[in-house]
């Protein structure tokens, strides 16, 4: 072979020639299909979120580096806040970028490297706690409503501390806290922990006790995950409040605990009442009622008036009744003269009559009889009177016992409440020290109860 020869181009099957794009579709249809899911472990790095909220990073080993993707619905179940440096583990897919020819991974799921076991000891732990029945919800204690101080567990110098003050001097600044300082990380944080729960479980000290700490990883809030604070936290006879971690954030110890909040702010809401609030309520109340009161006295008043408007004394009903009395003695002693004179009037006019009609032996016996008429009339007349007299006489009998005068004659007296001026018939319904008027006879006593 000749130098011209060995120059010529060898001779190639163009049926298999590809073209950039069609040999890109197919290395991404392959790698996708190959790799549609896969579980892969690296550092974070060039970890950026632009404006659209997907983040993009690079997850790098000693040997390689691969692109990566997270998009902004995937990221909103995440229990971690991804940064450069950190080892993660997570679940992605293979995916091609064509018009760069570049593969990229695209990932669903991440958690901190590691996260596996110790989740997979969450999960037992919890189990075992539930079978003891520390989540049983009769057994939770129901926080006061107005705490007379607060003790609050947490880190002394982290913001879940300052989270706490500041809304407890918005809410209720005149509840006072107390803050008992822990570590809330590290090998030594569960036990602490525990030390500060068991100090703080005095009733005569406190009636509230807030649990609290910020976000972080499960490594970090790995000692809210222990049997020991758990423990101490069922144990408490004075209520536990939980404000742990992030809202997504899920321990052990909010399990246990009387009462879960999502974050230290939110405990510190939970735990304390709105005062402002409060003192607006109790004056709207206090409004109300005055307006009620008001009301009410108007009623009673305008009872009263129309109630002594209606109401007569004895006195005045003795008097209406001897009014009618001789009312009705008058009317009598007329009615009677009236009916004498017309009677003798017509004595007369017969008398006359018969004078001129009669004989003299006829008269004198008319006369006569006339006469005996007249003294049967007189006799029947004075009988008459007696009986209206004696029916007289016993109407005033019956009366004078009414008069309440005459019941002072006999020694008795009249007890009157002076502030509602009631008549007491029962002495129950007098209190000691109840002030009383006694109306006798003669004057009036004011005196005060000693005993009933």
């Amino acid at each position: 072979m000749n130098r011209t020869d060995r120059m010529k181009p060898a001779q190639v099957n163009t049926t298999h020639i590809y073209t950039v794009a069609r040999l890109t579709r197919e290395i991404k249809f392959f790698l996708e299909d190959r790799y549609p899911f896969l579980w892969i472990t690296g550092e974070i790095s060039n970890f950026v979120t632009p404006a659209s909220g997907h983040s993009y990073f690079s997850l790098k080993d000693a040997n390689a580096v691969i692109s990566c993707v997270m998009f902004k619905n995937q990221k909103r179940n995440l229990n971690l806040i991804p940064k450069n440096g950190m080892k993660i583990k997570g679940m992605a897919r293979i995916s091609l970028y064509e018009p760069r020819g570049s593969y990229q991974l695209i990932f669903e799921h991440m958690e901190p490297e590691g996260t596996g076991s110790l989740q997979q000891a969450f999960e037992e732990l919890k189990q075992k706690l539930a079978a003891r029945g520390w989540f049983d919800q009769a057994l939770k204690k129901r926080p006061p409503f107005l705490p007379s101080r607060v003790i609050v567990v947490t880190s002394g110098t982290g913001a879940a501390v300052r989270d706490i003050i500041n809304v407890a001097r918005r809410r209720c600044p005149s509840v006072p806290l107390e803050i008992i300082p822990v570590k809330v990380q590290g090998d030594t944080a569960e036990h602490e922990i525990a030390r500060a729960l068991k100090a703080a479980n005095d009733p005569s000290r406190s009636d509230l006790i807030i649990l609290a700490r910020g976000g972080g990883s499960i490594e970090d809030l790995w000692a809210f995950n222990t049997e020991i604070v758990a423990q101490a936290i069922f144990d408490s006879e004075i209520p536990v409040i939980t404000g742990v971690g992030h809202e997504i954030d899920f321990t052990i110890a909010d399990f246990v605990a009387d009462l879960r909040a999502p974050t230290p702010s939110a405990a510190a809401e939970m735990a304390l009442p709105d005062q402002a609030l409060l003192i607006r309520q109790i004056k709207g109340l206090q409004e109300s009622m005055d307006l009620a009161m008001e009301k009410r006295m108007d009623i009673l008043t305008r009872q009263v008036k129309d109630f002594q408007s209606r109401l007569k004394s004895p006195a005045r009903i003795m008097d209406d009744f001897r009014f009618r009395i001789d009312d009705l003695d008058s009317r009598l002693h007329q009615a009677m003269k009236m009916k004498l004179s017309q009677n003798r009037e017509r004595l007369f006019w017969l008398r006359r009559t018969l004078d001129n009609t009669l004989p003299p032996a006829k008269i004198v016996e008319q006369k006569n009889l006339i006469q005996g008429l007249g003294a049967a009339l007189d006799q029947a007349m004075a009988v008459r009177m007696e009986v209206f007299k004696s029916g007289l006489r016993e109407v005033a009998a019956r009366l004078d016992p009414l008069n309440p005068k005459a019941v002072l004659d006999r020694g008795y007296s009249i007890t009157r409440d002076l502030s509602s001026g009631r008549v007491v018939m029962n002495a129950q319904t007098l209190s000691v020290d109840d002030r009383v008027e006694i109306i006798l006879s003669k004057g009036r006593l004011v005196t005060r109860v000693e005993s009933n």
